[in-house]
């Protein structure tokens, strides 16, 4: 049986995502890939790193600012995409790049009361609930133009899109459907004034059908680092 590498795994990945582009005419490199790393030891974000892997998406504060800090942020951009939490705003001001988890305007003041004054700017996302699950968090299609409007006027975040956890389903087209209707959102946004770009859907699981509805990142932990112990 051939020895699984974190090197090999990210090159398959890679490969995909550049057919499936090509298949579904997105333009070349346009999707992004998010290696998801929470749990993961630091050496197999390392070995990601010299795999050619440079985004790392963390769903708790302190790990990622732990990581940030013994692997650095030189060329490495750490993406937050768990509910954050008010106490944990500054940790993750300090030491995100990006955040895709905004559900309320709460958090994205506290994110720039931490940056006001500095020159630091922070990528962000709003967390689109679809189905308003309520297990998951997330604004409702209603909320969302309101909180759209609110971040735009916050010196130190930058809206870049959406970001989304459709209801498993194991059927593409069901997936495609989903994605679809994440995809018409931001399209609504950008016919109301807005200029987003980022579409953060797609897992292990369904990031073939994510990318055939717009996806520009898609967040893979399993599929690189395999199964959580």
């Amino acid at each position: 049986m051939a020895q699984f590498t974190v090197s090999d795994q990210i090159t398959k990945l890679e490969h995909h995502l550049r057919e499936l582009e090509s298949e579904y005419n997105r333009e070349p490199h346009s999707v992004k890939l998010l290696a998801v790393s929470k749990t993961r030891q630091v050496s197999e974000v390392k070995a990601a790193i010299a795999a050619g892997q440079a985004a790392f998406g963390e769903n708790y504060a302190q790990e990622l600012a732990d990581k940030s800090l013994e692997i650095g942020q030189v060329g490495v951009d750490w993406h937050f995409i768990g509910a954050l939490q008010s106490n944990k705003a500054k940790l993750i001001a300090q030491h995100a790049d990006w955040i895709h988890t905004i559900d309320r305007s709460k958090i994205a003041n506290r994110l720039q009361r931490h940056l006001a004054g500095t020159d630091k700017n922070l990528e962000v996302c709003i967390q689109l609930n679809l189905d308003e699950e309520i297990t998951k968090a997330g604004v409702s299609l209603d909320e969302l133009p309101a909180l759209a409007e609110h971040i735009g006027e916050l010196d130190n975040l930058t809206l870049r899109g959406l970001m989304s956890i459709p209801k498993p389903a194991s059927e593409e087209a069901t997936q495609r459907r989903n994605f679809a209707k994440v995809r018409h959102a931001l399209e609504q946004l950008n016919q109301s004034g807005f200029a987003l770009d980022t579409l953060s859907m797609g897992m292990s699981g369904d990031y073939a059908a994510a990318v055939a509805e717009g996806a520009t990142i898609v967040r893979v932990g399993t599929a690189i680092f395999g199964k959580r112990n």
